[in-house]
């Protein structure tokens, strides 16, 4: 993993594309709804700040994480969306940006570093829970010890299955980063578990705010696609921030606001509270997504603050 001291404005055009997958649609916009200020708005007056520390840049290695039990879907649309973060270009026509398109845009935080390339190094399992179903930060080091034990400086990203609760999740955040022995991770919980009504959102009804659509997940599954919300948002902010000492901005109650986190609810132009914004709909199965990876998978990408712009990008 290389590191630097910390963008241009990246707009991908969405068009129609005729193989394959048909016609792409468009979800229709509501009407506007009324919403009191967010007093940890992130604004152009109150942008997030470069506080001078390490950022990621180059080549980061990747030890991956499953514990619990995972379907195959589960299993392998993660990876799928981790392998398709440096396509550039070698995804096959679908109508829709690249996932590379979003990726693209947190090489801007540091606009001399260059691309950042990801590889997943090592993998590993522990479907027997040897740790037990509460995710404790002891329980955290453990797994990043293992994970780094022969690639010094990657980044663990830990996934938990469903039945897994992750400690520090469900409050306000639905990824948590950190360092570890001078080892940063990434972990994520199972939405369906780990507040269903924050984290599966725009695939589950929302608990708080205005009422907007449910849509469906472009895998069919809705833990599946909300996990890889969470994890490029993790991946976002520990690419930005890894040592708590980059692009952040200190919200209420000391919360931190990253790359990501910025802009929540949102994933297309448009967007407002309750209303993801200008999303595709997969007419075959009526996944709702704004990105195309790997052999054509579908994901739903978050928005994220665009440094140069001090304002919120979404990848269409």
């Amino acid at each position: 993993m290389a590191l630097c001291c910390g963008g241009h404005s990246h707009i991908v055009s969405a068009f129609f594309g005729v193989v394959a997958i048909s016609l792409l649609l468009l979800l229709p916009v509501p009407q506007a709804q009324a919403h009191a200020a967010d007093p940890n708005a992130i604004t152009k007056a109150n942008p997030l700040v470069n506080h001078g520390g390490q950022m990621m840049k180059g080549n980061i290695n990747l030890a991956l994480v499953f514990y619990g039990q995972f379907g195959r879907i589960q299993k392998n649309t993660l990876r799928s969306f981790l392998g398709s973060l440096n396509t550039n270009g070698r995804v096959g026509v679908g109508g829709a940006p690249q996932v590379s398109s979003w990726w693209r845009m947190l090489s801007s935080y540091n606009p001399t570093a260059g691309n950042i390339n990801v590889k997943v190094v090592k993998q590993y399992a522990d479907p027997q829970y040897s740790l037990g179903k509460i995710m404790t930060k002891d329980f955290i080091k453990i797994h990043v010890q293992k994970a780094v034990g022969e690639f010094p400086g990657a980044v663990t990203v830990i996934v938990a299955a469903r039945d897994v609760t992750v400690d520090g999740l469900c409050m306000g955040k639905c990824a948590e980063h950190g360092v570890i022995d001078g080892a940063p991770y990434v972990i994520i919980g199972n939405p369906m578990t780990e507040c269903p009504g924050a984290c599966a959102w725009p695939f589950y009804k929302a608990d708080y705010g205005p009422g907007g659509a449910v849509l469906k997940p472009p895998s069919g599954d809705i833990a599946t696609d909300a996990m890889v919300i969470s994890l490029a948002s993790g991946m976002a902010s520990v690419v930005t921030n890894p040592f708590s000492t980059g692009f952040f901005q200190l919200g209420q109650k000391a919360s931190v606001i990253e790359a990501s986190t910025a802009c929540p609810g949102m994933f297309g132009s448009g967007a407002a509270p309750g209303y993801t914004g200008k999303v595709l709909v997969d007419p075959l199965n009526g996944g709702a997504y704004n990105v195309v990876g790997l052999r054509g998978k579908k994901f739903l990408l978050p928005a994220l603050w665009n440094p140069k712009t001090a304002s919120c990008w979404t990848v269409m």
